[in-house]
Formats: C-alpha cells, sequence, structure tokens
C-alpha cells in the first residue's frame, strides 16, 4: 500500500483530499495530519467586528469535511524528513512514511517580529483581524470605542488576502458613519507599498476610493516597532504614525515545522515552481496555498484554482508522466467597499486587474473593477459556495481554473 500525505486541513488541505480520495490508483491510501480539530472561515474575519457575521458563522469541524475513507490524524508534525520519505509526528516520536506528500500548512500571522507589536497594548489597543481570537478582541472594543485616531496598518508583505487592510477601512469608513460617529474617527491607512494595492491599475482605483472616503493613506512605511507607551507607529527611516486604536496586520509567516525541516525560505514558504505546484528541491512534495512562496495572492480562490490544477500533476506525478505547467496564478477576489457595495478584480502572474465583466463575455452579470452592490451579494454568497462546494472538492460551475480574458479590456504589462 502507498501513502500519499496531507499536512494540513485547512482550505487547500481539505480540497485537496477530496480531489483526490476517489481518483487516486488502487493500492494508495490518502492520511490527512492536522493537530487543529476546528476550521475557521478565515474571510469571515473582515467582517466580524462590524456585524456583518456572527462568531458561530465562522468555524465547523474540520474532520465533518475529511472523506470516511481518509485516515485522518489529529496530530502535530514536527518536522518532514526528504531523505527518508518520513514525517516525524510529536508525542510519541512515531514516523509516518510518504511516497507523495502534500504540504498544505498555511501561514500565520506573527506579532512577535515586530518590537513592541504583541506587547502591553495587545488587545487593548493594538489588534490583528487575520486571526480569530484578534477578530473577537476587536469586536469587543469597537462596541465601546468613542473615536479618535483609528489606523489600519501592514507590516510586510505577502500576507493572506491582500485586499483584506483596504476593505478593513472601507468597512470602518461605513461603520462609523452607520454609528454617527464618523467625524469623530480620522481614518489612515499605512502600507509598506508604494501604493494602496500590490498591481498599479487597481491601486489608482483603490487610492481614488480612499480619498473619497477621507482615509488618508501613508505609503512606504516599513514600520520598526510600536512605541506603546506614546502610542505610535516608528518606521526604519524615523517617520512617525499616532493611533488611538490600530488594526494591524502582522508578519504572515509559514508554518514553523518547514523551518525545522529546512524547507522553507527566510519566511518558512515552501519554494514551489509556480506553474507545476511542484517542490523545488523534492520530486514527491508538492505545496499549495498559503504554504507555497508563490508570486500570487495568499487567498482562498488561488488555493482553490490551484487544488484543481495540482490534482491533474499529482495523478501524473504517481502515473510517471510530465507534469502540466499549467498554473498562471490566478486570483479573482470581491473587495468590500462598503455601504452594501463591493469590487471584483481578477488577474493572474501576467495580467493585473483591469475593468470589463465577469464570468461571461458580454453578459457578466459582474463588473470587474467596478463596485455595487451584485458585487457584495456576490462577496457574502461565497461563504455558502466555500462550505458546500470547494470544501467539499467540487466544481464550481462557470468559473474557469485559468483567467480568462473574454470580457475582459487588457492591457500588455
Amino acid at each position: 500500500m502507498k501513502n500519499l500525505v496531507i499536512i494540513g486541513a485547512g482550505s487547500a488541505g481539505t480540497m485537496m483530499v477530496n480531489h483526490l480520495h476517489q481518483k487516486l490508483p488502487k493500492g494508495w491510501k490518502i492520511t490527512v495530519v492536522d493537530p487543529h480539530p476546528v476550521h475557521y472561515y478565515q474571510p469571515g474575519f473582515l467582517f466580524l467586528p462590524f456585524g456583518i457575521y456572527e462568531e458561530k458563522d465562522l468555524y465547523k469541524e474540520k474532520k465533518d469535511y475529511i472523506p470516511k475513507h481518509a485516515d485522518y490524524l489529529q496530530v502535530e508534525v514536527d518536522r518532514i524528513v526528504p531523505e527518508k520519505n518520513a514525517i516525524e509526528l510529536k508525542g510519541d516520536a512515531s514516523e509516518l512514511q510518504y511516497d507523495v506528500l502534500i504540504i498544505a500548512t498555511g501561514s500565520r500571522i506573527a506579532p512577535e517580529e515586530v518590537e513592541g507589536m504583541d506587547s502591553d497594548l495587545w488587545y487593548k489597543s493594538v489588534f490583528d483581524y487575520y486571526s480569530f481570537e484578534g477578530s473577537l478582541a476587536l469586536t469587543e472594543r469597537l462596541k465601546s470605542w468613542e473615536g479618535g485616531k483609528l489606523v489600519v496598518h501592514i507590516t510586510e508583505m505577502p500576507i493572506k488576502c491582500p485586499v483584506a487592510p483596504l476593505e478593513f477601512a472601507f468597512l470602518s469608513d461605513w461603520f462609523f458613519k452607520e454609528k454617527g460617529m464618523r467625524d469623530k474617527v480620522e481614518i489612515t491607512y499605512v502600507t509598506p507599498l508604494s501604493g494602496a494595492f500590490t498591481k498599479p491599475r487597481s491601486s489608482k482605483k483603490l487610492g481614488h476610493m480612499l480619498d473619497e472616503k477621507d482615509i488618508k493613506l501613508v505609503t512606504d512605511f516599513a514600520v520598526q516597532r510600536i512605541d506603546n507607551e506614546n502610542k505610535k507607529l516608528i518606521s526604519w527611516d524615523d517617520k512617525e504614525v499616532p493611533f488611538d486604536l490600530l488594526a494591524t496586520v502582522p508578519t504572515n509567516i509559514g508554518d514553523d515545522m518547514i523551518a525545522r525541516s529546512g524547507l522553507g525560505d527566510d519566511l518558512n514558504f515552501v519554494p514551489t515552481n509556480k506553474h507545476t505546484l511542484q517542490s523545488d528541491a523534492h520530486e514527491d512534495i508538492f505545496v499549495i496555498g498559503d504554504a507555497t512562496n508563490l508570486p500570487t495572492s495568499k487567498a482562498g480562490s488561488v488555493a482553490h484554482f490551484e487544488s484543481e490544477i495540482l490534482t491533474e500533476n499529482i495523478l501524473a506525478y504517481i502515473n510517471g508522466k510530465s507534469l502540466k505547467e499549467s498554473f498562471d496564478g490566478h486570483a479573482n477576489c470581491f473587495v468590500e467597499t462598503g455601504h452594501g457595495k463591493a469590487m471584483l478584480i481578477d488577474f493572474n502572474y501576467d495580467q493585473e486587474p483591469v475593468e470589463g465583466v465577469f464570468p461571461f463575455e458580454g453578459i457578466g452579470p459582474m463588473k470587474l473593477l467596478e463596485e455595487n452592490r451584485l458585487n457584495h451579494w456576490g462577496k457574502l454568497a461565497f461563504r455558502w459556495v466555500y462550505w458546500n462546494m470547494l470544501m467539499k472538492g467540487r466544481k464550481v460551475p462557470f468559473i474557469s481554473t485559468h483567467m480568462q480574458t473574454k470580457g475582459k479590456q487588457l492591457e500588455q504589462v
């Protein structure tokens, strides 16, 4: 019996086990390893502080999404030993052998990487909203906050869902207007980038939206430390941004196990072929989702598109066939802009977001790089799609794995 092992039962790992469990050749079995029993709907963390979702909307049991004839081990991995095709498990020092390994360990926030971030003000005046605990704590703080300087901050790239900080700023504007206290809140968006977003054309569009909503933009800000006593962000070149409430995105890093295994880069992301999703270092190891070092968004839509291509390549590898170099970095995501509206962006490695319609040429009905209510409802509907289709390995109708050019006003970049 040969063993395909998936480390991680979050979005990417769950999609992979559901894609593969009925397609593997006879004589193969799947083992999924993950120590955490709860599966969080991470896009919902953004909505929790603003009352759009409730706590109960954001989690389910991981075991409910793992096929019953796949082995599911709720244990922590200490390290991967590629030379032995082995995974060393914590606790009883046992080993798990693999013939093919999929790393789907995601990423985590690391507030300890910035001096003073997880210090005296952590979860008092300094909050993240990229973790369930951080989002819950921020939800409680916003209930009684009376206003002042709200700073929405990104420490460094890459991060999960690069548009989420912009969405947080836009939703904050709407939230405080609805509470009748927008005039008491000064919102500042602080980013290490030279613009509002990673892609030039959409950065310009989103930058205009910040202006329209009276949200100040501070660019090229590389944070060195947080001055807890004076409530200030301090950059490496001694720029200062004062705050009363800081909603920050800490450094995102890969799983610590990747570092212990010697498989990662400086941020514990695994060097991965950007078209085949095979590890650069080991042909029998494949990587998916946030665990990769790929130059595309760390987002659920990307893991979805990767999962369909990786399924084909895993089966090709097992059957001794050449891998398809077919992943194009495709990402699409809704950008919540507040007031019941959202934008939709669709891009890949080579093509930045552009105007047009999605998914059907000439019909849409979704509009690209244009905010409207339909996009907002699409964003909210995605939670149902996530639990009932993506996590169960079901094909989403009309949505192509590869970025489609029809219906888009393309430019050569």
